[in-house]
């Protein structure tokens, strides 16, 4: 197979997911909500309301698309499709899975394996601020100008702690490149996770992950009981349901590179045992496809339970005011991050000379 060819399926393959996972996380969220308050949920709709996402999805296409007669319109249409394309292409650098094996050629499972892996995604959470800034501005609202002043005020102060969670995760691996990231946690017979490693990276990682996905407790730019609906009080129709679909894309795409960086990506306990057992009963294409597709499902297994973690959050902790929020973000979690850069540091470099480790 032409790796052209099969980057393109992979490419529409990632895409078919990264809609379907939004689509159904609305779902459940529903249900993880019911749960939580001793209801049913979405019921309806076929059984367990499993099509609640196709009939959500059908009303935003047939709703009235209103534009404010004072909205910067070409802004005002920009704003929800860059949330979107964003959310959509930071999964482009993600390695899914170890690789599979067609016509004797091995293709990884990973659209773009750059060497600046770590760096492209904070580039690109970096520019998806300008979305719901530019939709907020653009609507000509007060309440959505000042949701949007909250969404990047908020962003840019959480992507700092985040940058430097990330640190500690580069410099223990000596790369950028999230696909070596991957593979450096499979030493200790596949439970080598960075979670193990670096704990305080990891929280500081994963609460930031929430501030940069707008998420409960730190949903202040949409708050509704003081913005109406925040940065997208003025949108209908697709155009919201783009903001709205972009928020669940991020909470994807956040939740399998948590899953890449801390919980062992697509690694689990006897994998290279299995491997090798495979090549000595079936031989190499067979064991490489095995593998590979089993990788895949553990890896979409771990992205599942973060994401369900952030649903139990969002149900379980009231949001913080916005003093509190940036209190954390700057009193907290940055002085937290540099601690633990600083202690990883001096632990690999007292481990350089003296071999402790």
């Amino acid at each position: 197979m032409d790796l052209i060819i099969f980057k393109t399926i992979l490419v529409v393959s990632l895409f078919a997911l990264s809609m379907a996972v939004a689509a159904y996380s609305t779902w459940a969220e529903r249900k993880v909500a019911a749960i939580m308050q001793d209801r049913i949920g979405p019921n309806r709709t076929w059984k367990f309301g499993l099509l609640q996402p196709l009939a959500d999805g059908g009303k935003f296409f047939f709703k009235e698309d209103f534009i404010p007669e004072k909205a910067e319109k070409f802004l005002f249409f920009f704003g929800p499709g860059l949330v979107m394309f964003i959310s959509l292409i930071t999964g482009a650098v993600i390695p899914w899975g170890t690789s599979l094996n067609f016509g004797g050629e091995s293709y990884d499972l990973q659209v773009a394996n750059i060497d600046v892996g770590v760096l492209y995604l904070m580039g690109m959470v970096s520019i998806g601020v300008y979305g719901i800034m530019l939709g907020g501005w653009a609507s000509n609202n007060k309440f959505a100008l000042m949701g949007a002043i909250r969404a990047s005020s908020q962003m840019i102060s959480y992507e700092l702690a985040m940058g430097l969670a990330l640190l500690a995760i580069i410099l223990m691996n000596g790369s950028l490149d999230l696909k070596e990231i991957a593979a450096n946690q499979s030493d200790f017979y596949g439970l080598g996770w960075n979670i193990f490693f670096q704990p305080i990276a990891f929280l500081v990682f994963f609460v930031a992950a929430l501030a940069e996905t707008n998420r409960a407790p730190f949903d202040l730019p949409e708050c509704e009981t003081e913005l109406v609906g925040g940065f997208h009080t003025e949108y209908s129709a697709m155009k919201l349901g783009l903001f709205l679909f972009g928020e669940y894309v991020n909470m994807f795409i956040s939740s399998a590179l948590i899953t890449t960086l801390f919980l062992g990506s697509y690694n689990f306990p006897g994998l290279e045992s299995l491997h090798q057992y495979l090549i000595g009963a079936k031989g190499e294409v067979f064991a490489e496809n095995i593998i590979g597709i089993l990788s895949i499902v553990i890896f979409l297994v771990k992205t599942f339970c973060v994401i369900l973690t952030f649903m139990w959050i969002r149900w379980t902790l009231p949001r913080f005011r916005y003093d509190q929020l940036m209190h954390l973000g700057w009193k907290t979690l940055i002085p937290l991050a540099l601690v633990n850069l600083l202690v990883t540091g001096a632990v690999l470099l007292l481990n350089q000379h003296y071999q402790w480790i």
